[in-house]
C-alpha cells in the first residue's frame, strides 16, 4: 500500500513540474505574440562598490568615464517588449502575466555602455553588452546582445518630435 501511495506521490510531483514548464513556454509564447520583443537582462539591486572600470564609445574602445565595477550579483534573466513609447520588461522565470518593470521612453537617459566584467560574464547571457542608465534618476543598467542594443537606442532616439532623448 505504501509502495502505491509513493508512486502516486512521485507522479503527481513529474506532473506538477511538466505543468509548471508548459506555463512558463506557454507565457513567454504569449508576450512574444505581440512582437517587438528581445532577450534583456535587468539589474534590480544596483552594487555599492565604489571601484571603477571605463565605458566603451561606439568603436569598443575605453573611454574616460569610470563606473563602478561589479561582482555579477542582482541580474535577473527576463524579456524586453516594445510597447509604444515605452518598454516593458518581464522577468523569464516568473508567471506573472504583467510586466515587472515599464520604462517610458523619456524617463530613460544613457550614460554608456560596456562589457560584463568578472563574475558578470557569468550571471549573464554570452554576448551581452551592459547598458548603464538612469531611469528617473536613479541608476539602472540593462544588459543585451548587441543586436538589441542597436535596436533599444534606434528606438530611443526615434522619439517623436519635442521629446528629450540622452543615448549616449
Amino acid at each position: 500500500m505504501s509502495m502505491v501511495l509513493a508512486l502516486v506521490v512521485c507522479a503527481a510531483v513529474v506532473v506538477l513540474a511538466i505543468a509548471g514548464l508548459i506555463g512558463f513556454a506557454v507565457r513567454r509564447r504569449l508576450i512574444q505574440r505581440v512582437g517587438g520583443t528581445f532577450d534583456c537582462s535587468y539589474r534590480l539591486k544596483m552594487p555599492a562598490d565604489a571601484s571603477t572600470q571605463p565605458d566603451l564609445d561606439e568603436n569598443g574602445q575605453p573611454t574616460s568615464a569610470p563606473v563602478p565595477q561589479t561582482d555579477g550579483k542582482g541580474w535577473v534573466f527576463g524579456i524586453g517588449r516594445y510597447s509604444g513609447d515605452s518598454i516593458e520588461w518581464f522577468r523569464v522565470f516568473s508567471y506573472a502575466p504583467r510586466p515587472r518593470r515599464v520604462l517610458p521612453r523619456t524617463e530613460i537617459e544613457v550614460l554608456g555602455r560596456r562589457y560584463p566584467q568578472g563574475q558578470e560574464e557569468l550571471a549573464l547571457l554570452s554576448g551581452s553588452v551592459v547598458l548603464r542608465c538612469l531611469h528617473k534618476g536613479a541608476p539602472l543598467e540593462l544588459a543585451m546582445s548587441d543586436d538589441a542594443l542597436t535596436g533599444f537606442l534606434a528606438w530611443l532616439e526615434a522619439a517623436p518630435p519635442g521629446q528629450r532623448v540622452n543615448v549616449a
